[in-house]
């Protein structure tokens, strides 16, 4: 019997309408209501919402804060990516290679998952101790560098505009490090070892098989972990908020765009101006995520 074709797309539609549906109000519906409102002068209250057009993007490239952030969250988005990444991949080596014969260390479990605990912690907890880290006279930084005779390398850590925002991507890397780890170390285990045994028995060296077939065979995992980090490093804004006085200061040293429409929206009122913020953000991060997907995409074509 030849199955009713029309009774099979019906039960197809309705088990995917009210995904999709659903998808459209709470996914769709909020970003197009943002793109709308960055283009009006809402205030978050009123009822009367006057259309101003393209005012808001106006305003933004003469914004000194804005492009102060904009400065800040681009040396983020090249720093924090990279250190993460070069460290996760060390750390990961380390773990799955570092033992005799180049296989797993003892105990590989057991430091992964002390590296891995970091991400157990939300952002702002995360941001509160290192606060208490950063601390000028009672911090556990300053009081360790006192202890073992570096006292003349103490600082004021987040209140001095030359170290606050390094100070910040030092606390981004150090939460995000060990989930790196734990996925790179992950794709590494998945590599068939007749590919490593194969590149021994020819008499590639450790580094070698590293750098030759190991490192190349995890492009796709350090691409995704590019794109990920960039989202973070263009956000940002719970460990500003939390650790950095203003916050954004000193001297608008750590301003990034998160905490800029964060304080237009709710502060100021300005909820338009914030919107076009936010509608900012979003296409940076758009571009970012596609630029990382089509330069994966050439390196694999280039490679067949």
């Amino acid at each position: 019997m030849v199955p009713n074709r029309h009774g099979r797309y019906r039960f197809l539609a309705g088990a995917i309408l009210p995904a999709l549906a659903l998808y459209a109000v709470f996914v769709l519906s909020p970003y197009a209501q943002a793109f709308y409102l960055s283009l009006t002068d809402w205030t978050g209250v009123s009822g009367q919402v006057q259309f101003v057009g393209l005012d808001n993007f106006t305003r933004l490239t003469g914004d000194p804060l804005f492009l102060a952030a904009l400065r800040n969250n681009g040396l983020m988005l090249v720093v924090v990516p990279a250190v993460t990444i070069a460290l996760g991949l060390l750390l990961a080596v380390l773990v799955t290679f570092g033992g005799r014969r180049g296989s797993a260390i003892r105990g590989a479990s057991s430091y992964q998952t002390a590296y891995f605990f970091p991400q157990l912690l939300s952002l702002p907890i995360i941001a509160l101790l290192w606060q208490f880290v950063y601390h000028p006279n009672d911090g556990l930084l300053n009081g360790l560098l006192r202890a073992v005779g570096l006292g003349g390398l103490a600082r004021t850590w987040l209140g001095d505009p030359h170290l606050a925002l390094w100070a910040v991507m030092a606390v981004l890397v150090w939460s995000s490090v060990g989930f790196y780890m734990v996925l790179f170390a992950a794709a590494m285990a998945a590599i068939p070892t007749e590919i490593i045994e194969a590149a021994v028995l020819d008499g590639a060296g450790r580094l070698t098989t590293l750098w030759r077939i190991v490192l190349p065979l995890l492009r796709d995992t350090v691409q995704v972990a590019f794109v990920y980090l960039g989202v973070l490093a263009l956000d940002g804004f719970a460990v500003v908020q939390v650790m950095t006085a203003g916050p954004g200061g000193p001297d608008n040293a750590t301003e990034v765009m998160g905490l800029g429409l964060y304080r237009n929206a709710f502060t100021y009122s300005k909820f338009g101006y914030a919107a076009a913020m936010g509608v900012a953000l979003f296409f940076l991060t758009l571009t970012l995520a596609v630029l990382a997907m089509r330069a994966g995409r050439r390196e694999r074509v280039e490679l067949a």
